[in-house]
């Protein structure tokens, strides 16, 4: 079965509660719960998610734990995300693929399971609107801050020929941002250039020329601060081959920054 979809997802803290988010974040709440459906209708048995603020230093964590329960409080913002409980399952046994198979490339990557490991909100928000029911297993990612955006790239492909060779109907997850150049101010838009290159990276995914989206991506990533230097997006572009098409959900600002909701299905 071959990967069922993937998605770039947002993961704006004042959306973490339905109900309390703003007027202006209101398309991505839209957009997120387009995505939810998108997810039940391809009747996903795993989520892959790389989360952006899940950052590792030097290697490219993958949590293989049987089960993820606990509460979050998020360290940035406990003001907005707290005392928010979670409990997904687990899938091991492909958590346990991704790593074997991300060594064989060469690439440094550690499978880990800790009990006393809490899920950051890059992971907790978009779950919370994409598996409400936590009825769906979960393997989360890092994103690690020594990989180059070639590495990322190539992590991605190989996370891409795992999930495509399962036999379980996967979803790939990105959870991060584009423009990135924060400034105080939620309801503040990134700068026109910003918007300008956010603008033209979405086209180049909408139209599935994702070579140009990857060649893009390493000025891009630099001029607009994209979130976590862009790695989550270069493992997206990994992750996809032409066989996806996309279609955008949603675009809004937070804080100075641009997210978007995109799913791409083959």
């Amino acid at each position: 079965m071959p990967l069922s979809l993937g998605m770039l997802a947002a993961h704006v803290p004042r959306i973490c509660h339905e109900e309390k988010a703003p007027d202006f974040q209101k398309a991505l709440v839209e957009g997120m719960r387009q995505a939810a459906a998108a997810i039940r209708e391809v009747q996903a048995d795993v989520i892959v998610l790389m989360s952006c603020h899940f950052p590792a230093t030097f290697h490219h964590y993958v949590n293989v734990a049987p089960r993820h329960k606990g509460v979050l409080t998020a360290v940035e913002c406990p003001d907005l995300i707290a005392n928010v409980p979670y409990d997904y399952p687990g899938d091991p046994e492909l958590a346990g693929q991704l790593v074997e198979a991300g060594k064989s490339a060469g690439i440094p990557v550690i499978g880990f399971h800790d009990p006393t490991y809490t899920w950051d909100y890059g992971t907790v928000v978009p779950l919370r609107y994409l598996v409400p029911q936590g009825d769906v297993p979960v393997v989360d990612l890092s994103v690690c801050l020594a990989s180059s955006l070639d590495e990322s790239h190539l992590w991605g492909q190989q996370i891409g020929k795992v999930l495509r060779s399962s036999s379980k109907r996967a979803v790939f997850v990105s959870s991060g941002a584009l423009s990135h150049n924060l400034v105080r101010g939620p309801d503040k838009m990134p700068t026109l250039s910003e918007q300008a290159m956010d603008n033209q990276f979405i086209q180049y995914l909408l139209t599935g020329e994702y070579d140009r989206a990857r060649e893009m991506l390493t000025q891009y990533a630099r001029l607009a601060g994209v979130e976590s230097g862009g790695r989550h997006l270069a493992a997206l572009l990994g992750v996809l081959d032409s066989r996806y098409q996309a279609r955008f959900l949603g675009y809004a600002q937070s804080s100075g920054s641009g997210n978007a909701v995109i799913t791409f299905a083959s």
